[in-house]
């Protein structure tokens, strides 16, 4: 690869993920493609022809003991790092299913925690310039609907915070997608308000051209929502579903 910058996604199958290699092979970035899901990834790159482009390798983020090996695995130690691994049961069964709730807990934040400090810790990447992760309006604020799930991604959010200011000091940027519904599998089945929905491609873009703003909110209805939900007292919370 010489010299050409390289950027790390993990949770590469999702559809927000797939649109990110697409535009950041466009910008001229190798991609490192990490997922449980492999085969999709392959059959992925081969119909966009981009098997000289991108590599596929394998990561499970709820495998916290492989996490040094695949760091130290990798031949190219990234440019820029993107969290978009994601896991999500509905609330009810979340009550119910403590596996599930920790299947949410270990692949929305505690994997993102694991292989994150990692990365963060290795000063000997001189490449290491920015880290996106993504997350949740459904984590700003605590409601009845999605709490649990909720949970986890703010946890995410806070952690990306400190991460931001812990990397400051080597020039590195830490930026968190807070999104709202976007058209993707994970969705699926779920009654959304279609006249929110995001298209994967869209999420993708600003993910790709994410700024210096540790924040980034796409689409004007949603930061409209983000700030209604971060500064409306908890009695006016409590009534949202």
């Amino acid at each position: 690869m010489n010299n050409q910058k390289s950027v790390l996604i993990f949770g590469a199958n999702s559809d927000v993920a797939k649109q990110c290699i697409l535009q950041y092979v466009k910008k001229g970035l190798f991609v490192i493609a990490a997922s449980r899901n492999v085969k999709s990834l392959s059959d992925f790159s081969e119909k966009h022809q981009l098997e000289s482009k991108i590599k596929v390798v394998f990561f499970d983020a709820t495998d916290f003991s492989s996490h040094q090996k695949f760091y130290k695995d990798l031949e190219t130690k990234p440019n820029v790092v993107v969290y978009a691994a994601g896991f999500l049961v509905q609330n009810n069964q979340a009550f119910e299913d403590f596996d599930a709730t920790f299947d949410m807990i270990k692949t929305n934040y505690a994997g993102a925690v694991s292989i994150l400090n990692i990365i963060a810790m290795d000063k000997s990447n001189k490449n290491l310039e920015r880290i996106v992760g993504l997350s949740s309006l459904s984590g700003v604020r605590g409601r009845k609907s999605n709490f649990i799930y909720g949970s986890t991604k703010s946890a995410f959010t806070q952690y990306l915070a400190g991460l931001r200011q812990e990397l400051s000091s080597r020039k590195i940027t830490v930026n968190v997608l807070v999104s709202g519904y976007i058209n993707t599998k994970i969705n699926e089945g779920l009654e959304l308000n279609k006249s929110l929905l995001m298209k994967p491609d869209y999420v993708a873009k600003h993910i790709v051209n994410a700024g210096n703003s540790f924040t980034i909110v796409p689409n004007w209805k949603w930061k409209i929502i983000y700030w209604i939900l971060k500064l409306s007292p908890e009695f006016i919370v409590a009534k949202l579903p």
